[in-house]
C-alpha cells in the first residue's frame, strides 16, 4: 500500500462579500479534490491541540501523526534540523526574519520576498557587523533564517514572549518586541541589526526600484535541542517529504524521512507544482509513504490576496493532485490524504485554530455520500471526524485484517 499526504498549507479560510459569500476553495476550480471528495471521505479535523498557538509547525506535526503538545520543542530548533545545525545543550535557536519596518510598523513580514541571494549577503553582513562571539547567524531561504545564541538559562530564553512578524502586519511594533527576562539581548540585536541593514547598498538599490527593504531582523519562535521518534517506528513505513520550506523538512528529518529537493520549489506563488508531484511519485518507487507540503496558499493568505490564494489553490489541484491521481486511475494500493494544516483566513492575514477540512480517498476509505465537492462548508456538514492529527493519521495509515 502507498500513503500520500498533500499539505496546501493554510488554505482553509473563511466566506468573502468578494466572493459573494464563497471561500477561496470554494471560488477555486478543483474538480481533482472534488472527485476524491464524492468518492472518499471528508469531515474536519482538529489539528491545532487547544492552549497551543496555530502555526505550521505544531499543524505539520500533527498531520505527520505526532501528538504536538508532548512533541514540539519549539519552531526554530525544528528549522535548525533540516538546515543542518546540531544545537548544543546551551544553544536557543531563533527564527530571524528579514522584515520591512517603516516609523515602527511592520510593513512587510518577508521584505518583500527577498531573494534568497540578496538576502545572504545581507545576513552574512550582519554577523560580520554584529560580531557577538555567543551570536550566530545562518541564512536560509527567502526572508527565513535562524539565529543560534549561547546562554547561560536555556530555560529563561525559552519564556521569553516572542510574537510572529506575519500576526502584526501595518501595526506597531512596539507592543510585540520580546519581553520577558533575558529578551533585553533579543531587542538589542534588533535594534542593531536596523542599524546596519538600513544603510546596505542592497537595501539602498531595493528602495531606488521600489522595493521593500530588509531592513530589520525580527525574532521568534524560539526552541532548543529537539527529538522525534522515527516515523518508521510509529507506523512501520519508509517514506520520504517534500517541501520547500525549512520548518517542514526540519520535522521531516527528525521523523527520519527523506527529505528532497525539488528544482524551482520556492515555497511561493510559482513554485514548482508539477515537480513536486512528479518526485512524489518517484519516490514512491522505493518508499510507502511521501508527504507533499504547498507553502504557496499560506503565502496568499498573509498576503490578503484572495485571488492569488484561489489561483494557488487551483495549481495545487491541477498539477499535484490531478498528475497522483492519473497516476493510480483507480483507488487500489493506494490511500491519498488531502488537509491544510491550519486555516489562514485573507480577512485576517494570520493563522486560526478552526478545525480543517481533510479528505481521504483510496483503498478500503468509506465513501461519504452526498457530498460533492471538497470544502470547508462540505466538510463542516459532516462535523468533526477526528479530534486530533495523530488520530487521523493513524486511521489513514491503518492495517486492514488479513493485508
Amino acid at each position: 500500500m502507498k500513503y500520500i499526504i498533500l499539505v496546501p498549507d493554510g488554505l482553509a479560510d473563511e466566506p468573502l462579500k468578494e466572493l459573494g459569500g464563497k471561500t477561496p476553495m470554494e471560488k477555486a476550480d478543483t474538480p481533482h479534490m472534488d472527485y476524491m471528495a464524492q468518492n472518499g471521505l471528508s469531515a474536519l479535523v482538529k489539528t491545532i491541540p487547544g492552549g497551543m498557538p496555530p502555526g505550521s509547525d505544531i499543524g505539520n506535526l500533527s498531520l505527520l501523526g505526532y501528538d504536538p503538545e508532548t512533541s514540539f520543542s519549539g519552531r526554530a530548533a525544528l528549522e535548525a534540523a533540516s538546515m543542518g545545525i546540531s544545537l548544543k545543550d546551551d544553544e536557543v535557536a531563533f527564527r530571524c526574519n528579514l522584515v520591512t519596518v517603516k516609523k515602527n510598523i511592520m510593513v512587510d513580514y518577508s521584505a518583500g520576498h527577498i531573494s534568497s541571494d540578496e538576502a545572504h549577503n545581507l545576513i552574512d553582513y550582519l554577523q560580520r557587523s554584529i560580531d557577538w562571539p555567543d551570536v550566530r547567524f545562518y541564512p536560509g531561504k527567502s526572508y527565513r533564517h535562524l539565529m543560534v545564541l549561547k546562554t547561560l538559562s536555556v530555560a529563561k530564553m525559552l519564556q521569553i514572549k516572542t510574537t510572529p512578524p506575519h500576526d502584526i502586519m501595518d501595526q506597531s511594533i512596539k507592543s510585540f518586541l520580546p519581553a520577558g527576562p533575558q529578551s533585553d539581548i533579543l531587542v538589542n540585536l534588533m535594534d542593531k541589526s536596523n542599524k546596519y541593514l538600513a544603510t546596505h547598498q542592497i537595501n539602498i538599490m531595493r528602495e531606488k526600484q521600489g522595493e521593500h527593504q530588509a531592513n530589520m531582523i525580527w525574532l521568534w519562535g524560539q526552541g532548543s535541542r529537539s527529538h522525534l521518534p522515527s516515523f518508521k517506528d510509529r507506523y512501520g513505513l519508509s517514506g520520504s517529504i517534500i517541501s520547500a520550506v525549512d520548518l517542514v523538512n526540519g520535522i521531516g528529518r527528525l521523523a527520519g524521512l527523506n527529505v528532497i529537493d525539488v528544482p524551482g520549489a520556492n515555497g511561493y506563488y510559482d513554485t514548482n507544482y508539477k515537480g513536486k508531484a512528479q518526485y512524489a511519485l518517484n519516490s514512491l518507487k522505493k518508499h510507502d509513504f511521501v508527504y507533499v507540503h504547498v507553502e504557496a496558499t499560506d503565502e496568499a493568505g498573509h498576503n490578503g490576496d484572495w485571488k492569488a490564494k484561489v489561483k494557488c489553490c487551483e495549481h495545487f489541484d491541477k498539477e499535484i493532485v490531478g498528475p497522483i491521481l492519473k497516476h493510480f486511475k483507480e483507488p487500489k494500493g493506494v490511500r491519498v490524504l488531502i488537509c491544510p494544516d491550519h486555516p489562514t483566513p485573507v480577512s485576517l492575514r494570520t493563522h486560526t485554530r478552526t478545525p480543517v477540512p481533510f479528505v481521504m480517498w483510496g483503498e478500503g476509505v468509506p465513501i461519504k455520500k452526498g457530498i460533492d465537492s471538497y470544502s470547508e462548508k462540505k466538510a463542516a456538514e459532516a462535523g468533526v471526524r477526528f479530534e486530533s492529527g495523530e488520530d487521523m493519521v493513524k486511521y489513514f495509515i491503518r492495517k486492514e485484517r488479513g493485508k
